[in-house]
């Protein structure tokens, strides 16, 4: 789950990911990524930066016969709500995260909530709306946040009643976001 600042304050964004097998006679062309839900030209770019983090990732990370997982499949990313312009690089995170749960067929933390600017070497960049986000995520029942590590200020700055009874974690890398959105069992 995503968080997102409006001008009506903050919202969740949900971000679907599904991957579909690439016919034989494909091979070898590059793979596509379609993206859609009414998103702006910047989150169009953080979905690009988001597929090359997320195939970074699972080179890594994937167990055997998963880690070519973005060579055989086209991915297409959707944001529901699709009557709702969106658009900022706040959501390179939660995509990142989204397709790495499609390649890894891992979902993460069902309590979790996250933003953060993605960069292409998988630095995890701050955003703005820490106040408005938090509180969306309170209101979507999300108890653990993903935020990046040079929004601490930010948060530590709120009122306790907005802070308390979340769990929160700041993040420098994807690498951090990785740990918290899927645990080890």
């Amino acid at each position: 789950t995503g968080l997102a600042w409006t001008s009506m304050g903050g919202s969740v964004l949900y971000i679907e990911a599904v991957g579909m097998p690439r016919p034989t006679s494909a091979k070898g062309s590059t793979p596509s990524l379609k993206v859609t839900g009414q998103l702006g030209n910047v989150m169009q770019e953080s979905s690009q930066i988001a597929l090359l983090n997320a195939r970074r990732q699972v080179a890594v990370r994937a167990p055997e016969g998963r880690q070519a997982y973005f060579e055989d499949h086209d991915v297409h990313i959707h944001c529901p709500e699709g009557a709702t312009p969106k658009d900022g690089p706040s959501a390179g995170v939660t995509m990142t995260t989204s397709m790495l749960s499609l390649a890894l067929d891992r979902p993460p933390r069902r309590d979790l909530a996250m933003t953060g600017e993605i960069s292409l070497n998988g630095k995890v960049l701050p955003v703005g709306g820490i106040k408005e986000k938090t509180i969306a995520a309170r209101r979507a029942g999300c108890h653990a946040l993903v935020f990046p590590e040079a929004n601490q200020r930010d948060f530590d700055e709120l009122p306790d009643y907005l802070r308390d009874g979340l769990e929160v974690h700041f993040a420098k890398t994807y690498d951090d976001v990785f740990k918290v959105a899927f645990p080890e069992d």
